[in-house]
């Protein structure tokens, strides 16, 4: 028998468009109050097994950007930390490299997430140059295309039209502004420059399929991706507890539920749009569950035409995935996401009373990740 592994607590900042509310913050900034955070809740914390943070756009940080911001958030120095760089799934896989440790009687409380800054864009050097964010989080390294170009394409071969692009996009605004984040206690506000930001920046109530239909293609011309139906290039962090049901009993709360299972899909070429869909599908064969068996859905909005394609791969009903937006409401700073699809999603099931969900992304280079969250009702 393994040891269970749970997702204990977890935190995350409002996130910021680039270039605005946040950007005086920089990565190890953002890491750092998150991390902060839950070291102020819970003491122990601080000396936890180990601390796992996603890190995508590296390039200016210093070593090991993930101590950094541990020990700037207040975590002791003995405690050691490594920086995950699996593109867009590395703070999800964080999640799932603790849960192995648990399960191994290695560790038994762990700091997980992931963070970025995509407005401190660094410069690279004559040979490239290029900047870091462009460069390392949105240029597929594999085929040398940019993401968006990319995906342009990808829904053109898989039929996904605008107008189907354009309405996720609506929704993901709707959902996102009418979501329960403060009830849930989701978002830590934070100060910056004496200015208290306490809520999502790129959440647009007022916008419209209209509204959506009037902006140009973003990166092909004649393509059907825009700044509207595209993730936001966003500041954030985002941050948890992942560890066995002693720890969580020592913290004095009660886990959100039990990690039990994920599954990893890559190729067979480099695109982003089924990768989800693939990583899910093999998920759910491998526990002996279908689709019907999970409660809620959380696939990241990279693109809009990556969530529809995959929603569509699984037959998935409109109403059990994303129900809280994603990320072209609420933005996708790269190593900051990953962790908040798990926490978002285990918070709605705890206020849902519901039992079973997926967190899944896609990643460049043509990967997923699918992770299957239970709680015990």
């Amino acid at each position: 028998m393994t040891t269970p592994s749970y997702l204990i607590d977890g935190v995350r900042t409002p996130y910021g468009k680039r270039g605005r509310a946040l950007s005086s913050l920089s990565s190890i900034d953002l890491g750092a109050a998150v991390i902060g955070e839950l070291v102020q809740r819970h003491p122990e914390a601080a000396r936890a097994d180990a601390v796992l943070m996603g890190v995508v756009v590296q390039g200016g940080l210093g070593q090991n950007p993930a101590r950094n911001a541990a020990f700037t958030g207040g975590v002791d120095l003995s405690v050691p930390g490594i920086t995950l760089n699996n593109v867009c799934l590395a703070g999800l896989d964080t999640v799932c490299d603790a849960t192995r440790r648990v399960r191994s009687d290695e560790s038994q409380m762990i700091i997980v997430g992931g963070f970025d800054s995509m407005s401190r864009n660094v410069p690279l050097t004559d040979v490239q140059p290029a900047n870091a964010v462009d460069f390392d989080g949105l240029t597929c390294s594999l085929s040398g295309e940019g993401m968006g170009a990319l995906s342009d394409r990808m829904n053109a071969e898989l039929g996904i039209d605008r107008h189907s692009q354009d309405l996720w996009a609506l929704k993901s605004h709707q959902r996102a502004a009418a979501a329960p984040f403060a009830e849930t206690g989701e978002i830590i506000p934070l100060n910056v420059n004496g200015q208290t930001v306490s809520t999502d920046e790129g959440i647009r109530p007022d916008t419209s399929l209209e509204a959506l239909a009037a902006l140009r293609p973003a990166f092909v011309a004649g393509g059907t991706i825009t700044a509207g139906n595209s993730a936001q290039m966003t500041d954030g962090a985002s941050a948890g507890i992942v560890g066995t049901f002693a720890a969580a009993e020592k913290l004095g709360v009660e886990p959100l539920g039990r990690i039990t299972g994920w599954s990893y899909t890559a190729g067979p070429d480099t695109s982003l749009h089924l990768k989800p869909a693939q990583a899910i599908s093999e998920l759910l064969a491998s526990r002996g569950l279908g689709v019907g068996d999970i409660d809620l859905f959380e696939i990241n909005e990279a693109f809009a035409g990556v969530a529809v394609a995959s929603a569509q791969k699984l037959g998935l009903p409109d109403d059990v995935v994303n129900v809280n937006g994603g990320a072209i409401a609420l933005g996708h700073p790269l190593g900051g996401t990953g962790f908040r699809l798990l926490h978002t999603l285990a918070l709605e099931l705890k206020r849902r009373n519901a039992r079973r969900g997926i967190a899944s992304l896609c990643g460049g280079g043509g990967q997923g990740l699918a992770v299957l969250i239970e709680r015990d009702n």
